[in-house]
């Protein structure tokens, strides 16, 4: 099966909600999805994502009933589930310096920092500790009223609440789970996203810390006909299109 285009993987994507029983999909064809998926744009490289990929069976089947046994679950050769690490910021941060120190040099002094190293160096030195850390939303709330003040006299960047820095987490997970999707699709694979879940047993489940959360259940297989609920539907297009 050759793959398809970028074009033709979005037009032959849709939410599957029954798989074909007698056909299985590769594991590692699902795991090269998954790597293509950690390429997704993320904001300020922080990959604060993790990806579970379940293939083993009695697991999916104890997954199902905690997704309300839809029958993208019921159904699944496989299931991968989309999680948000915000907590990890300190470690993924740390990361990124790391590769400052392997793209510019480790013990280099700050007076022959170039400008580019000043600002990336200075960015997750500072900045993203200022954006992440929080301590019950108390930090959250005074950095709030800061930037409200500074705001009144120029553009500044205003998310800088934990509850502001959670939806970036999940914003940049929802664009690696869409990769993934696409990525599936190119292969002539299937999937369905799933929102609805007991996401407290699944964490339960899958052993999660406390900080993690799930994004979303993606379903894996091969579809069946009566899997696609009928036609495409989409809004009209000029009533989504604003051209400014």
């Amino acid at each position: 099966m050759s793959e398809k285009s970028v074009s033709e993987a979005v037009a032959y994507r849709r939410s599957v909600r029954v798989y074909d029983a007698e056909k299985s999909i590769d594991s590692s064809v699902v795991k090269k999805c998954l790597e293509q998926a950690s390429l997704a744009p993320t904001s300020s490289n922080m990959q604060l994502w993790e990806f579970y990929h379940i293939t083993n069976k009695d697991i999916i089947k104890k997954l199902a009933p905690m997704c309300f046994n839809q029958n993208a679950a019921r159904t699944a050769q496989q299931l991968v589930v989309f999680v948000t690490r915000k907590d990890l910021w300190r470690k993924r941060a740390k990361a990124n310096l790391e590769m400052l120190d392997t793209t510019f040099g480790k013990d280099n002094p700050k007076s022959e920092w170039s400008s580019r190293e000043k600002v990336a160096r200075n960015y997750y030195g500072n900045i993203i500790p200022f954006a992440y850390a929080d301590f019950f939303g108390i930090l959250g709330f005074f950095k709030y009223l800061m930037i409200l003040i500074t705001g009144l006299f120029r553009p500044i960047y205003r998310e800088v609440r934990n509850s502001d820095m959670r939806i970036v987490a999940h914003k940049t997970c929802g664009l690696a789970a869409q990769t993934f999707m696409l990525s599936m699709a190119a292969e002539g694979y299937d999937t369905c996203p799933m929102e609805g879940s007991d996401t407290w047993r699944v964490k339960r489940l899958l052993g999660l810390p406390r900080g993690a959360e799930i994004n979303m259940i993606i379903s894996c297989g091969i579809r069946k006909p009566e899997g696609v609920y009928g036609e495409r539907f989409r809004i009209p297009f000029k009533e989504v299109y604003k051209e400014v």
